[in-house]
């Protein structure tokens, strides 16, 4: 069914998603490619209903996050679409679910920028005992840390793991038996992650409301 409303889709979805596309490039600093996708009938964006609408991201930068991908899916959204201004509103909550993927330079990025670094020190005073993040790589599959102490040539570092705990992100030193978590939206429920080939998989789900 929904393969068969994209087919038939409408002016007005590519009216929409064209200016979602604006929207979403006008919000980040950058984004190196784009593509949406809206099941939807000229008929039934008049009437506000979206089966289905799909996001596909890359090389993103949002506030100083820096992503290398993101994959995003929503379901049966009700919208108010006023076809005189092109203006969008929402009428109904709704769930997506997404995949971000991160490389070692995004992360490194975002760990050592000057709106995001208070992780990075979070992450060094909970699991080493340190003042600040000096280095964070993906070696093999694993996440390697070097920490530092302020006025003191003290460095530490070590392998972290990543994992889940009631919809929540955590890193966990083995060696130290200690772990921090890190912070995210409160909506926002992680699902599952896996580092491959040294890119970091986050799946998860969030809560859009009105």
């Amino acid at each position: 069914m929904i393969a068969k409303q994209i087919k038939e889709k409408g002016i007005l979805a590519k009216l929409l998603e064209k200016g979602i596309e604006i929207f979403l490039k006008k919000e980040c600093k950058k984004i190196g490619k784009i593509k949406i996708d809206i099941a939807a009938s000229s008929t039934q964006v008049i009437k506000g209903i979206i089966k289905k609408i799909q996001i596909i991201a890359e090389d993103i930068n949002y506030k100083d996050l820096f992503f290398d991908k993101i994959e995003l899916e929503a379901n049966d959204i009700n919208i108010i679409f006023n076809l005189h201004n092109k203006e969008l509103n929402l009428k109904n909550n709704f769930s997506i679910q997404f995949k971000i993927s991160l490389s070692e330079n995004s992360l490194k990025t975002i760990l050592l920028s000057n709106n995001w670094n208070w992780i990075g020190s979070i992450i060094s005073k909970e699991i080493f005992n340190q003042d600040k993040l000096e280095d964070i790589s993906i070696k093999n599959d694993q996440i390697i840390i070097k920490t530092s102490k302020e006025q003191t040539n003290n460095n530490k570092g070590g392998k972290v793991y990543i994992m889940i705990k009631k919809g929540k992100l955590y890193l966990e030193s083995k060696e130290n038996s200690k772990f921090v978590k890190i912070p995210i939206e409160d909506k926002v429920f992680i699902e599952k992650i896996n580092i491959n080939n040294n890119l970091i998989n986050i799946y998860a789900k969030s809560s859009v409301s009105l």
